[in-house]
């Protein structure tokens, strides 16, 4: 920042910003190079007063200047609180612009997913993904760049943008290399912290570049002072200037504003007037002279304060309980004192109103200097005024926030239905903050119960030691009767288990079972059992025996039934039970061969749980057409209602199981790619991360791309301790067989025999769900050759009772692998048999190479490198390739 003086016809508030204004003009000189070049953001970081919106102005002189679309948006102190309300000022012009038919037609899939969120379209009737939501905004901006090239977005006073903005700006900042768009964000350092102060901090890191706004010098200040004053300000007249306003542009600016109003003539002699006129323009002094404009247009300003934002003559007449004649002088006298100002045509908004803040500095001075009482009351007031207009119980719900606590019982239910609303577009935050007020209030005896319900569904996936306090003291007042208490106790159970407390989840789920009869018991009866089955590292004693009895008795009448049979068919699927009978069970739980109405992967009575269970039942019992079909439907399901966080993580990781079963490995290595990636910005250490990444090992070693799945395991974590719920297939055992193919035996060894003891514990014996007994019998084979063959006779009693082609295929190429000469060859060629039958291509593939291998036949190998090449076993096809080429044969 060496020149003193800005560019012609730049703001006062440019001075010194020549770097600033030099990186803006190159950000825009590559936009508008490419239309298919990556996008750019830009970080403006100052304290207040420093020039932030004076260069966020500029940036859209030049832009349009240029032909660029210019989209603008602003935080506001007051309307942190307000969900998605930048991200609308941002994106509603443009969408409002079209017909809804163009708005549905740009886009696409997430018109119904983000539309709520930009309040361009009606909420469903569930509660949507904040992580669909935000992916939603991403691509609605990806889209209408496309659009809209060359685009720029102007972000300003950041720092009090709402939190679902920041989440959707942090995001999308991660993505600017898909998407052609200058984003310039202007923010203050601190202000914020939590959540909001993390996205900010994300959305830096993003940045290409990010300036710090430094006070102006003492010679700037100095010419900035004669270009408004004359060249015949002195010296010591613009040193005091600097001294008075430490160098702030905008103080700088509103001083010698009063020095011409006052007529004050710049030299040495008046210097000494200018601290008392620089207190009259800001905090307590802007205060004082508001009031000098009469008791009137104190109110007006202070209505205006209120509203914060779609400040209209009419609408604050209302909250100050005056005529429009009088609002209208008021206004006219406020705009006048360089208080309030019309919105800028080139950045307006459609629910800007009429007039706003001249700077955020007085609209925080203005707020602050209401009487607590007043201000308290006025809120309530403004809630009543935006409900009457139309504007909807969210949009009131920032000022009842605000109200004082009395017991209103209108407020309570005011603020419930705010929190049905910010649930139904993503905002599960907001949703709490509405239903944590009404707690306040407090709700009627007979109805606190149900605020708490919902407070806690509200917080269960961010929060579950918050919701299991709310859901156990709704669950101890009376009022929660029927299904409303048994999805109370549902839901207390999975905040425990997200909570690491399964024995308590269970606990509480039994105890409320003992208190129910008929349907209600049996479905808290599934719950239990689903709970100990999927969580436990240890069933309860007899407890395969006790759901065994239980479903005997169920013929799928009922959801209850249904869950039961699946719960007991994935019981016997895991447990290495008769395949045809697993799959029986599963059948009588499907209704006309389809999840029933309440199963589904998308209905919140039962969870994912359960179709997960079913579709791995039919996976491991080589029913692979029926398993495809449910985690296609789930992916296809998640994809349709937004939901893009860890439900579409796990829909990606099952289609990848699926593609890996079937022997498609290209193509379970894309989904478990795409489980990983939503995975991550979910959380590690979680089921769903396992699931993604022992599958994506799984599949890596079956490929023969060893370095990659040790890279994958040791860059994700995939390694000891493991988690108590159950992975598919069992990490243990993958982790040991990637142990042992990059060489590492001993360890190998001892993971395999870890696996064996943990499926041991849980009475897993189905040998392809955990299939440990392969490995440790091969990696045993020369050290220990009697324990190897004791491991591949019980390897083929488990396979023999699972009694599917798979299981006994692969039980017999680990037994060939035990022998020599012919025994081996007949072995091999037995294997073969069973895997030819087998619905899973690469196990095919590899017993027909092992085949040709032993039989010494050029033909089997050929046609199990045919196999291997259809399936990308790339370390299988150099196998085969290399035994034809040299002979091995």
């Amino acid at each position: 920042m060496t020149e003193v003086r800005p560019t012609q016809a730049a703001s006062a508030s440019l001075w010194e910003r020549d770097e600033e204004v030099a990186a803006i003009g190159r950000a825009l000189d590559r936009l508008c190079a490419d239309e298919t070049s990556s996008g750019s953001l830009l970080v403006l970081r100052a304290e207040a007063g420093l020039g932030k919106t004076a260069l966020l102005a500029e940036t859209r002189r030049i832009a349009e200047a240029r032909g660029c679309t210019v989209w603008s948006a602003r935080g506001g102190e007051t309307l942190s609180s307000v969900p998605f309300n930048v991200v609308r000022q941002l994106l509603q012009p443009a969408l409002l612009s079209l017909m809804p038919e163009e708005a549905r037609e740009y886009l696409g899939d997430w018109y119904d997913i983000a539309g709520p969120a930009l309040g361009i379209a009606d909420p469903g009737d569930r509660q949507a993904d904040p992580q669909g939501v935000c992916d939603g905004l991403v691509a609605a901006v990806r889209r209408l760049a496309r659009r809209e090239w060359p685009l720029v977005l102007l972000i300003d006073d950041a720092h009090w943008a709402d939190q679902e903005t920041l989440r959707w700006l942090a995001a999308f900042s991660e993505r600017l290399d898909e998407q052609n768009v200058l984003v310039v964000v202007a923010r203050r350092p601190g202000e914020v912290g939590g959540d909001s102060a993390r996205h900010l901090d994300a959305i830096a890191d993003a940045g290409d570049s990010v300036s710090t706004l430094s006070a102006l010098t003492p010679e700037a200040t100095a010419g900035l002072t004669r270009a408004t004053l004359g060249a015949h300000a002195d010296g010591p007249f613009c040193r005091e200037v600097w001294a008075v306003t430490g160098g702030n542009p905008y103080e700088t600016v509103e001083l010698l504003a009063k020095v011409q109003e006052n007529e004050f003539e710049p030299t040495e002699a008046a210097a000494g007037e200018l601290r008392a006129l620089n207190r009259a323009a800001r905090g307590g002094g802007l205060v004082a002279r508001l009031e000098t404009l009469g008791i009137e247009a104190t109110r007006f300003a202070w209505a205006a304060a209120i509203l914060g934002t779609g400040i209209t003559v009419d609408l604050v007449a209302e909250l100050a309980t005056m005529g429009v004649d009088d609002a209208v002088r008021c206004a006219e006298l406020l705009r006048s004192a360089r208080i309030l100002t019309e919105p800028d045509p080139a950045g307006v908004q459609p629910d800007d109103g009429e007039f706003q803040f001249v700077h955020p500095l007085i609209a925080t001075a203005v707020y602050n200097s209401i009487p607590d009482a007043l201000r308290t009351a006025m809120h309530g007031i403004a809630a009543r005024v935006v409900t009457d207009n139309g504007r909807g119980a969210a949009v009131a719900a920032r000022h009842l926030l605000e109200v004082h606590p009395d017991g209103d019982e209108e407020l309570v239910e005011q603020l419930r239905e705010a929190a049905r609303e910010h649930l139904a577009v993503g905002a599960p935050d907001a949703a709490r903050r509405c239903l944590e007020r009404a707690l306040v209030e407090p709700p009627r005896a007979e109805i606190h119960a149900h605020v708490l319900h919902e407070l806690g569904c509200a917080t269960l996936l961010t929060a579950p030691a918050v919701t299991i306090d709310h859901l156990q003291r709704a669950l101890a007042l009376p009022g929660l009767d029927g299904d409303e208490r048994v999805d109370a106790v549902y839901r207390l159970s999975q905040a425990l288990l997200h909570n690491d407390q399964l024995e308590e989840a269970v606990r509480t789920v039994e105890a409320e079972a003992a208190r129910q009869s008929g349907p209600t018991r049996l479905r808290l009866q599934a719950v239990q059992f689903m709970w100990e089955g999927i969580h436990g590292e240890a069933a309860s004693p007899g407890r395969s025996a006790r759901l065994a009895d239980l479903a005997a008795t169920c013929t799928g009448r009922d959801n209850s039934e249904r869950a039961l049979l699946i719960l007991r068919g994935f019981d016997a699927m895991a447990r290495g039970e008769n395949a045809e009978e697993v799959a029986e069970l599963c059948d009588r739980a499907l209704v006309n061969g389809r999840l029933a109405p309440g199963l589904g992967w998308t209905d919140p009575e039962w969870g994912l749980e359960l179709p997960m269970m079913l579709a791995s039942a039919y996976a491991f019992t080589d029913r692979l057409d029926r398993a495809e079909t449910l985690y296609n439907e789930a992916l296809r399901a998640y994809e349709s209602v937004g939901w893009s966080g860890g439900h579409l993580a796990l829909a990606h990781a099952y289609v990848g199981l699926g593609h890996r079963r079937r022997g498609r490995l290209r193509e379970a290595e894309e989904s478990l790619r795409e489980s990983l990636a939503f995975a991550e910005r979910v959380g590690r250490r979680l089921p769903l991360h396992w699931s993604a990444t022992c599958n994506l090992v799984d599949t890596l070693l079956a490929r023969g791309h060893v370095e990659e799945a040790w890279d994958i395991a040791e860059q994700y974590g995939f390694a000891p301790p493991y988690p108590s719920t159950i992975v598919l297939p069992d990490p243990r055992s993958v982790r040991g067989r990637l142990l042992l193919a990059v060489g590492r035996t001993k360890d190998g060894i001892n993971e395999l025999e870890a696996a064996e003891k943990a499926a041991a514990v849980r009475g897993h014996h189905n040998p392809v769900l955990v299939p440990w007994a392969v490995d440790l019998a091969r990696a045993l084979a020369n050290e220990d050759p009697a324990r190897a063959a004791r491991l591949a006779a019980e390897l083929r009693r488990h396979a023999e009772r699972l009694g599917t082609d798979t299981a006994i295929g692969e039980a017999l190429r680990c037994a060939a692998a035990l022998e020599t000469g012919q025994r081996a060859v007949r072995l091999a060629e037995r294997a073969v048999t069973y895997l030819e039958a087998s619905p899973c291509q690469y196990e095919h593939a590899v017993a027909r190479v092992e085949y040709g291998l032993a039989a010494r036949s050029a033909t089997e190998l050929r046609r199990g490198l045919t196999l291997a090449r259809s399936c990308g076993a790339d370390g299988l096809v150099l196998q085969a390739e290399t035994a034809l080429a040299t002979g091995l044969l």
